[in-house]
């Protein structure tokens, strides 16, 4: 088994990566999806999240209501600590489960956003970033994403910088050109990755 971490700052394209990684044959463990399923209604992670932060964060059906946390917790990096203090665990827990029914000849992928802020690289063989310029970020999460510029802003500066992310890398994807320019680069890491 190889075990890749994979990373990218918000709006850089690691969805992107992650699906075309897929569809070559690797075995993806999101740990964004993960995220939302451990904070699913009648999960302990919900009722942590609640106790945490109030019953407001709780849309009228008992979900979480996610806008309203990411503005809580993007705005002030403590409450972002107990968010992930939460979470964290949680998400850990369900990525092992996954990562052990992958079985020994898989090339395991965790698609980790904050890989570089929570210091995760050394538990991986390997680390991929998606890297694009901050000005390309801001542009895809206002355009595509329908963020005002602040919040984008506010998002990109809970994050490593770009300089952290490349530092823990040992692939690099550019991702600031047309998506015509992802799918080679994204083939050849693929390639290193089973052979490593």
């Amino acid at each position: 088994m190889v075990k890749v971490g994979l990373t990218g700052g918000i709006g850089a394209g690691k969805s992107e990566v992650s699906r075309l990684l897929a569809s070559y044959g690797a075995v993806i463990v999101d740990a964004d999806r993960i995220a939302r399923e451990v904070v699913e209604p009648g999960t302990p992670g919900l009722a942590a999240v609640a106790e945490e932060f109030g019953d407001g964060v709780l849309t009228p059906e008992g979900t979480l209501d996610r806008p309203k946390l990411g503005g809580i917790v993007f705005a002030d990096p403590e409450k972002l600590k107990a968010l992930n203090a939460i979470v964290h665990p949680l998400v850990g827990s369900r990525s092992a489960e996954l990562e052990a029914a992958a079985g020994s000849e898989a090339v395991v992928v965790h698609d980790v956003p904050l890989l570089t802020e929570n210091g995760l690289a050394p538990l991986y063989d390997l680390v991929v970033v998606v890297d694009a310029a901050p000005e390309t970020q801001l542009d895809r999460l206002v355009r595509l994403r329908g963020m005002s510029e602040d919040e984008a802003k506010s998002r990109m500066a809970a994050q490593a910088t770009r300089e952290q992310r490349l530092a823990v890398a040992d692939h690099v994807i550019d991702n600031d050109g047309p998506l015509e320019a992802l799918e080679p680069q994204v083939r050849a890491v693929w390639e290193r990755l089973q052979s490593a």
